[in-house]
């Protein structure tokens, strides 16, 4: 996401506010503690410039579920949040992909480690969106390397809530990978096992069959990985257990792929300087591509719940 990206206006605990004005204090626990949750959701361009939201009520669901565990009670109903981010792409006059983020956080109010004094605040933006790991990720597929961070433990924080804090941990991991010129991170478990990448989950191809690693390798419980799973099994027809992998396994993987809101369905041809299989996206994934492209663009009517026209 470039720098220079923006649009007109925020969304700010119930107000629409001009992007420049869009500000929080010094003081924010948020900004020291790390005391936020948020989401990633994407709108779509269509073909006649509306925009889709994918699975926005799941998303707003996960928002409300994270700020559950982190005990921060959110002073708007998810009708409110929901209704607020499709005004929001209105009023920028927003018809082409979108990046949305939506984040509840812990505000001004005591110093210290005690978040109950600092009042709950929510926000909104969106921006414009493109390809998250580069304009040929998609096409060409992506080279990674695993991190030697470890991807956070359940024991010491809950992997399954999408909390601010919490990705300190997975830029570790992409500055290492960016550093060695690699395009993503892969982690490790805290038993070894295969997890995620720093921002998506992944899913593996053996004789056409598809494995992903389980709840229990700290995986962020994707809602992107809950919609391939349904298109894999139900339309695709494809085999798919949820198992551990070890890291000598992926290599010998037929196709790897790496998917979530932002990065989308990515293909991986390169993991630590070992080609999988031959080096290009394999046919899988690539029916996987196109099944979500369809899905997001509402063009398959047996998951038009899943996407909401915003014009």
């Amino acid at each position: 996401m470039a720098a220079e990206e923006r649009t007109d206006y925020c969304w700010m605990d119930g107000d629409f506010v001009q992007w420049d004005n869009a500000k929080v204090h010094i003081k924010t626990h948020a900004l020291h503690y790390g005391s936020a949750v948020f989401e990633g959701i994407r709108g779509y361009e269509t073909k006649d410039k509306n925009v889709y939201i994918f699975r926005l009520k799941e998303h707003i669901d996960r928002l409300f579920y994270s700020a559950k565990i982190y005990k921060m009670e959110i002073p708007y109903t998810k009708e409110e949040i929901s209704n607020a981010i499709i005004e929001l792409i209105k009023k920028n006059n927003i018809k082409e992909t979108v990046y949305i983020r939506p984040i509840v956080f812990r505000g001004y109010g005591s110093l210290g480690l005690n978040p109950f004094k600092c009042p709950v605040s929510a926000a909104i933006y969106i921006v414009p969106f493109g390809r998250y790991l580069g304009p040929e990720a998609l096409e060409k597929g992506v080279r990674c390397c695993f991190s030697s961070w470890e991807r956070i433990s359940p024991r010491a924080l809950p992997a399954e809530a999408k909390a601010c804090g919490q990705y300190i941990n997975s830029i570790l991991a992409k500055m290492e990978a960016i550093e060695n010129g690699y395009d993503e991170a892969l982690f490790l478990d805290h038993r070894g096992f295969i997890s995620e990448g720093s921002g998506e989950n992944i899913f593996m191809i053996k004789n056409r069959n598809a494995i992903t690693p389980p709840v229990t390798a700290s995986i962020l419980i994707g809602i992107t990985r809950d919609s391939i799973i349904k298109l894999m099994t139900s339309d695709l027809k494809i085999p798919l257990v949820e198992q551990d992998v070890t890291r000598a396994a992926i290599y010998n993987m037929d196709e790897v792929f790496i998917y979530g809101t932002a990065g989308e369905v990515t293909p991986v041809v390169e993991i630590d300087k070992r080609v999988i299989a031959d080096g290009k996206p394999g046919p899988v994934t690539r029916k996987v591509q196109k099944a979500f492209s369809e899905v997001t663009l509402g063009k398959n009517p047996q998951y038009e719940g899943w996407v909401t026209p915003v014009y």
